[in-house]
């Protein structure tokens, strides 16, 4: 056989013959060739595969973006944003990179501090501005001093780490919550998120988070939260549920069947349901904690097939948590496209 057809050969890993150095008919070694390159042919074929164009559906609309750069406070709704790898971004607003904590590093959601909804948020000269009720603004730079102190933060049994963002924000959140001393911590690019695998073992994708509960991305259509309502007397609002992207022309609960999303030129893939809990029942706008609803109604409907049950347990489920497989940006209005 020819060196070309030997080399062929060995790329397959195909093993040659004892009688290949013995002299062959040139029609054996022209078939030899032709079935290597269909061979090879084949593997670059099955190679291609994964990555042949795949037909786009239209299922939705983006209605609304929103940002939440302290966890559990209000959040920034903004017309368009860039999707990174770890969560929405516009400028420096960043997606649960800030954090409240105990002094002992735990942190602090509206789960044990419900008044947290009532912090709101603007953005203005790298500097977030932070008001509440009954107290003064807080204005933050989001560029912290190196020199500010680590934290060892714990997030659901998970060790993060946080920069300390200064005494006066410290001093702003004990001031308005009231109940003990608080930090304010700030999550860096240059560190190590919480591993999705870690967070729960269910997860396929490898990927990090800052701060959200489970994923950089939470989606929730417009749909599901009217049929919600349908069946409550007191309405939940958006706001209960804190989604990132808030989908809109599609029917109720379709998003539990979207796998694979593009979205403006941002590509997402399904991670898991939202299993919901009691910081839905906290009232947007009072910063009351009702521990009962929406959370029992969805329980009437929304709970797991029993076969997730070892996942889900018995929260019910409400949203999906998406991974970002492709970043780029999007904005309010752009298409949902399911890629089948």
């Amino acid at each position: 056989m020819g060196a070309a057809g030997s080399s062929a050969l060995a790329r397959l890993g195909l093993p040659m013959s004892r009688l290949s150095a013995q002299p062959r008919p040139g029609w054996l070694g022209v078939a030899a060739l032709g079935l290597a390159a269909v061979a090879l042919g084949a593997v670059a074929w099955r190679r291609a595969l994964p990555r042949r164009r795949r037909r786009l559906q239209q299922v939705g609309t983006v209605a609304r973006l929103w940002i939440y750069p302290v966890k559990s406070c209000k959040g920034v709704s903004v017309t368009e944003a860039e999707c990174t790898a770890m969560g929405l971004r516009s400028g420096h607003l960043r997606d649960r990179f800030w954090l409240v904590i105990k002094e002992d590093g735990h942190m602090v959601t509206a789960r044990q501090e419900p008044r947290l909804v009532l912090v709101s948020i603007t953005y203005e000269n790298n500097c977030l501005i932070l008001e509440a009720p009954g107290v003064d603004q807080l204005v933050l730079p989001t560029k912290l001093p190196s020199s500010n102190r680590l934290h060892d933060c714990r997030l659901f049994g998970l060790d993060i780490k946080g920069r300390d963002c200064g005494d006066e924000a410290a001093q702003w959140f004990t001031s308005f919550l009231k109940t003990e001393p608080f930090r304010l911590v700030q999550f860096e690019t240059n560190m190590k998120g919480r591993i999705s695998r870690k967070i729960e073992p269910a997860i396929v994708q490898n990927y990090q988070v800052a701060y959200p509960d489970c994923s950089p991305i939470l989606i929730l259509s417009d749909a599901s939260l009217t049929d919600l309502n349908t069946r409550m007397e007191n309405k939940a609002k958006m706001e209960n549920f804190r989604p990132n992207i808030v989908v809109t022309g599609c029917d109720a609960f379709e998003e539990d069947t979207w796998d694979e999303l593009l979205i403006g030129d941002v590509e997402m893939k399904k991670a898991m349901s939202c299993p919901r809990c009691i910081m839905t029942t906290v009232d947007p706008d009072t910063g009351v904690l009702d521990r009962k609803e929406p959370l029992e109604t969805l329980k009437s409907y929304r709970l797991c097939d029993p076969s997730e049950k070892k996942i889900y347990k018995s929260s019910p489920l409400f949203g999906v948590y998406y991974s970002v497989e492709k970043t780029g940006s999007l904005k309010v209005g752009d298409p949902v496209y399911r890629m089948v």
